[in-house]
């Protein structure tokens, strides 16, 4: 079986609780589990300790036994300490997407036809 450690979603409409469970990769996100490793309330202050709460000997024993924690698990882990923080690089965030160039491109012509006349009156 393919583990991972992922969140569950818990908690009635617009109030999220997540379950932070082992479970088969194939099962659906709210489905069956395997075990319960922890909690996440999104919904409590950054800096409260009951925001994430883990059971970190669990946790170690899925991780031993190959479970592949989900991104967002992963930061949790990290920030924690249990595993090593990763690289992570999101190349194309900053990029502007293809019609915001062509705009942009479009205003730095138009802006650029403007200067010209202005630039031939002046040196007359």
């Amino acid at each position: 079986m393919a583990m991972k450690l992922r969140l569950a979603r818990g908690g009635s409409k617009k109030r999220p609780f997540y379950r932070i469970v082992a479970a088969d990769s194939r099962m659906p996100r709210d489905g069956r589990y395997a075990e319960r490793v922890g909690t996440y309330n999104p919904l409590l202050p950054k800096d409260s300790e009951d925001r994430v709460k883990m059971d970190m000997e669990r946790v170690n024993y899925w991780l031993a036994q190959g479970a592949q924690p989900t991104d967002r698990v992963s930061r949790m882990l990290e920030a924690a300490g249990v595993i090593a923080k990763k690289d992570r690089a999101n190349l194309k965030k900053g990029v502007p997407g293809k019609k915001a160039a062509d705009r942009a491109a479009e205003k730095a012509a138009k802006a650029a036809e403007a200067a010209a006349p202005a630039e031939e009156a002046a040196a007359e």
